[in-house]
């Protein structure tokens, strides 16, 4: 076999391996997730946690810069040479095969892990009954700490502490829910604003992990009291779950396991939207009567929120999400974007057993 041909030779193995892996979640579970993964995610947040930028959008555009100029380079010298087109293929496929290797040694295998609701032993089904009782509980618990913040039901609640504060204060809810779950341990902060933050508002996203430095990488420009939850959220993909659904309930239970006040608003708020989110797609009936017991204080944050992400809304963040779909679902995530929403069943069924 001629050199040039191995790396996109790899490449097909590596696809057929991981067609295999699905059927092996114990084992992923065993010796990637508890086993090696740990001891790769420690090592890049203890050599890159400290570094006050994120090095990861670095690394990002300085890729961009070098593909924007092998494709240029490669352009030239196939419209001298007409028949260079094979071995352009070649180093496509010989690059994609390396990037494939590392997203998934350094962080990707997690997506064949054991699903958490087997790792908890908690339920997935729920009736509309459960549905209605547990919306009407956040409703209880959201209007009780809204209150506490700003003794005022009409006033919404304006987020105090800057990026940097809150990304070591979560460390305080995860403290609290390692106490129950020891699986939910986190060490070595390693938290940054991400340099993409306008790119990934026309996106549509809060955050993202990347997996080569394993930076939990957060956007700035989004209201801030959501801050907490989608930082506590990308924090839980740091630890090895790649389900947005998983990191979504975990990123909810550190923040309202906090002791701070306005973390727990920005866990019990975000809950509270995807189940009266959920209601106005069931029962708009019983959504607008639900809604009637919010606080009209955090009905103006939810406002505040939409407004923000409205005014970037452009046919690129309809396109991206199609992508970033069609990825999830390719990535053992059958439901795709709708993934997220899934962990109201992981809250409602855990509900039942543990207190929120």
């Amino acid at each position: 076999m001629k050199r040039k041909h191995i790396l996109p030779f790899l490449l097909i193995i590596q696809i057929l391996f991981l067609k295999i892996l699905p059927f092996f979640p114990e084992a992923v579970e065993r010796y990637y997730s508890n086993g090696l993964y740990p001891v790769l995610s420690k090592f890049s947040r203890i050599i890159l946690g400290w570094i006050p930028f994120s090095v990861g959008d670095i690394f990002y555009l300085i890729l961009i810069f070098l593909a924007g100029k092998w494709l240029w380079n490669h352009r030239s010298q196939n419209i001298r040479r007409k028949n260079n087109w094979k071995d352009s293929f070649l180093s496509i496929l010989s690059v994609l095969s390396v990037f494939y290797f590392f997203f998934h040694f350094l962080w990707a295998l997690n997506y064949y892990r054991m699903p958490l609701f087997e790792k908890m032993k908690i339920e997935r089904d729920y009736s509309d009954a459960d549905l209605y009782f547990f919306t009407k509980k956040i409703i209880a618990k959201t209007n009780e700490i809204h209150s506490q913040i700003t003794k005022n039901d009409t006033l919404k609640v304006s987020y105090p502490y800057s990026d940097e504060v809150t990304f070591s204060k979560n460390i305080n809810g995860y403290q609290k829910l390692a106490e129950t779950y020891p699986f939910f341990t986190y060490q070595n902060l390693s938290i940054k604003k991400s340099l993409f933050s306008l790119p990934l508002t026309y996106m549509g996203f809060g955050g993202y992990l990347n997996p080569f430095t394993n930076e939990a990488q957060v956007n700035d420009l989004m209201p801030k009291y959501n801050l907490p939850t989608t930082s506590c959220h990308e924090m839980a993909h740091q630890m090895g779950y790649a389900s947005e659904s998983e990191c979504n309930f975990i990123g909810f239970l550190a923040s309202v396991n906090n002791e701070n006040l306005y973390f727990k608003y920005s866990g019990y708020s975000f809950a509270l939207r995807y189940c009266l989110a959920n209601w106005q797609m069931r029962d708009e009936k019983i959504y607008l009567k639900l809604l009637k017991t919010v606080h009209r204080g955090i009905i103006k944050n939810y406002i505040e929120s939409e407004q923000f992400w409205m005014e970037y809304e452009t046919p690129i963040e309809k396109g991206f999400h199609a992508f970033y779909d069609r990825y999830l679902r390719i990535n053992q995530q059958k439901d795709g974007m709708d993934s997220y929403s899934k962990f109201i069943d992981l809250l409602i069924n855990y509900s039942k057993k543990k207190s929120l």
